[in-house]
C-alpha cells in the first residue's frame, strides 16, 4: 500500500510538472556545419525524460557539478557524476531515459560528431600547443573522431606561438578577453562569456590572456 501510494504521488508530481510546462531538458543548436552540431542542454533535477535514442557520438561538456541516472530498455541503469568542467565521450546508443538525479538543474555542452574518423590520424603539427606549452594544455582524451584538451591561461599570461592543425569547437568555461597574434603580426582581441562556444579553423598564433583573471577553455579538435 505505501509503495502504490508514492508510486502516485510521483506520477501526480510528474503531471504536476508537465502541466506546468516543466520539461526535463531543453535545448538549442549553437551552431552547426558539415562536421559538428554543437548545442547547449539544459537539464532539470528530478524530471525523467521520454524514452529517446542518441544518434551520433558526442562531447559532453558539463558546466555544473552534478550526476544523472540513465535507464536503457532493457531495464539496465548506469549512474554517472561528474564535476563542473568536466568532459565525457558519450558514444551513440539504443533507446533509454535520462534523469538528473542530483538537486539543480545542469546545463551540457553536447558537441555531436556527424562523420566517422580516421582511426589512425594523429595531430603532428610542428607547433602542437601540448607539445610547445604543455604547461597549459592538458589532454583530456583522444579517439579516432576528436581530440579534447583543456587550456588554462593564469591572469596577463601568454601562450607561445603554436598551431591547431584541425577545425575545432572552443567551449569558454570562464569569461575570455584576450589577444591572438599570427605570425604575420596582426593581432585580435577575442572576447568571449562563460559557456560560449566558437568555431575555429587551422591557425597558428601566439596567445595573451589581457584579464587579471584565470582563463580556462575546452578544445574539441575534429578528425573527420
Amino acid at each position: 500500500m505505501r509503495f502504490a501510494k508514492l508510486r502516485a504521488l510521483r506520477f501526480l508530481t510528474l503531471f504536476s510538472l508537465v502541466t506546468a510546462g516543466l520539461t526535463a531538458a531543453t535545448s538549442e543548436v549553437l551552431l552547426e556545419n558539415e562536421q559538428v552540431r554543437v548545442l547547449r542542454a539544459v537539464d532539470q533535477p528530478h524530471i525523467a525524460s521520454l524514452p529517446h535514442k542518441d544518434e551520433r557520438n558526442r562531447v559532453m561538456i558539463y558546466l555544473q557539478a552534478g550526476s544523472q541516472e540513465i535507464t536503457a530498455e532493457d531495464g539496465k541503469k548506469l549512474n554517472m557524476q561528474w564535476k563542473a568542467g568536466e568532459t565525457k565521450w558519450s558514444p551513440a546508443g539504443g533507446m533509454h531515459t535520462s534523469e538528473i538525479t542530483s538537486g539543480a538543474p545542469v546545463t551540457i555542452i553536447e558537441v555531436e560528431i556527424k562523420k566517422e574518423g580516421e582511426a589512425n590520424k594523429k595531430v603532428s603539427a610542428s607547433l602542437d600547443p601540448l607539445q610547445v606549452d604543455p604547461q597549459d594544455y592538458k589532454l583530456e582524451f583522444e579517439n579516432s573522431q576528436v581530440r579534447v584538451t583543456r587550456v588554462k591561461m593564469g591572469p596577463e599570461h601568454p601562450v607561445p606561438m603554436h598551431e591547431h592543425a584541425l577545425n575545432r569547437v572552443v567551449v569558454c568555461l570562464t569569461d575570455q578577453n584576450s589577444s591572438m597574434t599570427t605570425p604575420d603580426g596582426k593581432t585580435e582581441t577575442v572576447r568571449h562569456k562563460a559557456g560560449e562556444v566558437s568555431w575555429g579553423r587551422p591557425t597558428q598564433h601566439k596567445e595573451l590572456n589581457l584579464s587579471d583573471k584565470p582563463l580556462e577553455v575546452v578544445v574539441v579538435e575534429v578528425k573527420n
